[in-house]
Parts: C-alpha cells; structure tokens; sequence
C-alpha cells in the first residue's frame, strides 16, 4: 500500500462534514489524493478547495447518491481513472431517525437502513472490486458504538450500525478464505462525536435530541482512521467510553440495557425543549456544511483530560506521602536531624518507617 505522504488515493463517503470531512482534511493534509463522495455538490466543492489548502495531491469531488449501486460504481470508476487505483475506501455516509419504531414513518425507517446499511454494501463491493484486482487496500466501515450497546428511540440507525459491524466481520472471513492477505477491513466504532448528526437527524420523538456524553471531536474519529492505514485493526473504538461501554456491555447486558434506556431518556432527550416531526437529511440533504456540530467536543476533550492530569497528580502525590517517599524540593525530618528526637520503636513498627 502507497504510504502516508507518497500519493495514496483515498475515497471518502459522506464526506461533506462531520466525521467524513475531518478525515477527508486529515489525510489531505498528508499529501493524499482525496476523492470526495456526498449527496451536495456545492458543499463537495467546498471541501476540496480545503483539502486542496492543506496539501491534498489532488481533491476530486463526486456527487454520490450511495443508496444507488450504479452511483456508488461509477464513484469508484472516476476514482481509478483519475489515479489508477484507490488505497483506501473510508464508508462513512450515514442518516439516523429518533422516536419510538412504530411513530417513525415506514418509509424513513427504510431510507436509514438504505443509507446505513446498503450505502456500506454496495461501497464495500465497489471498493474490494478494485482492491482484490490491484492486491492490496484498506476499507473502513464506521459503525458506532451503539452497533455493540444498542440504545432506545433510535432503533433504525441502531439496527444498521450493528449489521455494518457483521459486514466487516463477513468480509474479513471471505478476504482471508481467498487468501487476500492484503486487502484489509476495518470497523471503527466511534462514541458521540461533536457533528452536525443530530440536528440532521430525523426526529419523531417530540423531544429535542441532544448529544449523550461524553462528546468526542470529528477530528479523532480522523487520527484513528489514519491509524488503521498504517496499523489495520478488525474493530477499533473511537473515545475511551465506547471501549468502555461496549466491555461493560458484554459483561452485564441486561443491566446496561436498562442503564441506556435510563440514559437515553434522561439525556439524549431532552427532557424540557419539545421538537416537531421532521425527517430531517434522510430523504434529502440540508443545506450547509461543517465538521463540527457546536457540542463543544473539542472543550469537553480537554476539560477531561484537566480532569484526569489533576486525578493522576493528586494520587501520585498520595502515593508518596503514603510510602514516605519524599516529594520533589519537599524535607522531611529523619533520625540523623539536628533537634530531632528520635521515635520509640513502638511507633516505628506501628508507621513501618521513620
């Protein structure tokens, strides 16, 4: 495979904001050639002056409808007469719809699992199609954490996500019957990310949807997947909570069912801003474009990690005091100080030190 910085071809779905268009930057700005795959050609175009901004070989934007096989192909086809070859297929395009299943509209439901699930399908076909002839490649589904720990009122993109992971799995046991040592599949599972995904969603809930922390930026759902390129890996989580998430899951399922149907109705709806009926960006893109969704994922990021150093700081401080080790440009008095009286031995034994 053509390695960061030398020219490889990437070809990204969904890739006119969010988590699409974070990767779409990341890998321009190492000097690959992007191929850009969205539903809005004005946001495409966009989005390639950018990567063209940060460094992209070359940024060729194609407007793409995944849900159509025939679309999805001729992505693929523009890609390899344009470079001749594509060294990474990143399926990232993806529409959700909130509510209870029997209030989410009948059509809805099925333009999610089209998009989610078929979009996925009909890339990966296209995608190894090309690998498989030239030897090598990575394709990267993004799931989501909620393919492992499924939640309540989101039960379309729930049940997609959870058959893009079975994909991957299917995939990677057919690669490797037919002998593809060099053809990768990963699955990324990200946790919230702070993208415009839910005020595009769908909504029938009645309730406003809000992000479920913790939030995590586009931007390292992008590193990761820049380091399943160098590194493929079956599955890997995007933001410690949904590796966390998904062990707690497989150790006590029936208590985190009802820990996320808690949650879920506690937080990721909101309990006091009503929303009316939309059907948001599944049937028909929104207008406008961004990487981020103002979740503030990137303050959060750093807020936790603030929260963490101070954590670790004050128990490594603990663990001193508690060995007696003495602290950096701390003193302590010893037996051998001047005006010191020494312990009886009694209170030595009892403290196991001086």
């Amino acid at each position: 495979m053509v390695a960061q910085g030398e020219g490889g071809v990437v070809v990204i779905t969904g890739a006119s904001s969010g988590v699409g268009r974070a990767c779409a930057e990341a890998f321009a700005a190492r000097g690959w050639h992007v191929v850009l795959a969205a539903r809005r050609a004005e946001e495409l175009n966009e989005v390639a002056r950018r990567c063209r901004r940060r460094g992209a070989g070359r940024a060729l934007p194609v407007p793409t409808e995944v849900t159509d096989a025939a679309a999805v192909d001729r992505l693929a086809q523009e890609a390899v007469a344009a470079f001749g070859r594509i060294d990474v297929w990143i399926n990232n395009a993806a529409v959700a719809a909130f509510g209870a299943l029997d209030e989410i509209p009948a059509d809805v439901c099925r333009k999610v699992i089209d998009t989610d699930v078929m979009g996925y399908v009909y890339g990966a076909r296209a995608a190894l199609t090309v690998m498989r002839r030239q030897g090598n490649g990575t394709l990267i589904n993004v799931s989501s954490v909620v393919g492992v720990s499924p939640v309540p009122y989101n039960a379309p993109y729930a049940l997609a996500k959870a058959a893009v992971r079975a994909l991957g799995t299917s995939l990677r046991q057919e690669l490797w019957l037919e002998g593809h040592r060099d053809v990768h599949v990963c699955t990324m599972l990200p946790a919230t990310m702070d993208t415009p995904f839910f005020e595009s969603a769908a909504n029938y809930s009645g309730r406003e949807v809000l992000p479920m922390a913790p939030v995590y930026t586009p931007e390292r759902a992008a590193r990761k997947a820049l380091r399943l390129v160098r590194s493929p890996r079956r599955e890997a989580y995007v933001g410690p909570a949904a590796a966390v998430l998904a062990l707690q899951t497989k150790l006590t399922p029936r208590l985190m069912e009802k820990a996320l149907a808690y949650q879920m109705n506690r937080a990721h709806l909101s309990r006091t801003e009503p929303a009316p009926d939309t059907a948001g960006s599944v049937a028909h893109p929104l207008p406008g474009g961004a990487v981020r969704g103002g979740w503030a994922g990137g303050r959060r990021t750093a807020g936790r990690r603030l929260a963490t150093a101070v954590v670790l700081t004050g128990a490594a401080y603990a663990a001193l005091w508690a060995t007696g080790a003495r602290a950096p440009g701390s003193r302590r008095l010893s037996a051998a100080t001047p005006g010191s009286r020494p312990r009886t031995g009694r209170r030595r034994a009892r403290n196991g030190a001086w």
